[in-house]
């Protein structure tokens, strides 16, 4: 796999980590470096992960998913995507749960920003001597875009949240709509 494709794949792979990142800076204006580190670290620890997981269960569950993959991506991209859009115009999301600094939060979100790179592992079988250089490139640009993300939310303040989120939403609707056509029309 040539650098710029990698460079690419990890880029692509880092836009929902970058995009929490941005509202963790939203949330949390006052942020220290060390707190912005620990979210971008395990964010990209995350990140890195999956595909190793993904490639290491490789064949084993990929002819079980691969059929349906894009509808279970479009429908959980849809409806999450969906909720933040909801909750972001009705005000109904609960403010505690969102605080990126707690270690159950920023696990939870880096479990569901990195949920996409396991998928991505799958097809990594075959990258036998290459996956950890791969893995290792990922982790680092999803480090350097949630750093970037931090201080661009921390530095625009609450005033653009609501409209981030709304943005958010759509983003992940696009995205597993993207996925839907691509499998249906274009495989």
């Amino acid at each position: 796999m040539e650098i710029l494709m990698v460079l690419f794949l990890a880029i692509g792979l880092s836009f929902d980590s970058f995009a929490v990142s941005v509202c963790s800076g939203l949330n949390l204006p006052h942020i220290r470096f060390f707190q912005a580190a620990r979210i971008a670290v395990s964010l990209a620890l995350f990140q890195a992960l999956m595909p190793l997981i993904g490639w290491i269960i490789g064949n084993s569950i990929k002819g079980y998913i691969e059929p349906v993959d894009h509808w279970i991506a479009f429908g959980l991209l849809g409806l999450i995507g969906g909720k933040m859009i909801t909750e972001s115009i009705l005000g109904t999301e609960e403010r505690e749960i969102k605080n990126p600094l707690l270690w159950k939060v920023i696990i939870m979100l880096s479990l569901a920003t990195s949920i996409d790179a396991l998928a991505v592992g799958f097809s990594f079988a075959t990258l036998l001597d290459k996956i950890i250089w791969v893995a290792f490139i990922i982790g680092l640009v999803t480090f350097i875009a949630s750093m970037l993300g931090i201080l661009l939310g921390k530095k625009t303040g609450p005033r653009i949240n609501q409209y981030a989120e709304i943005m958010g939403g759509l983003i992940l609707i696009f995205i597993g709509t993207k996925i839907l056509v691509e499998h249906l029309w274009f495989s």
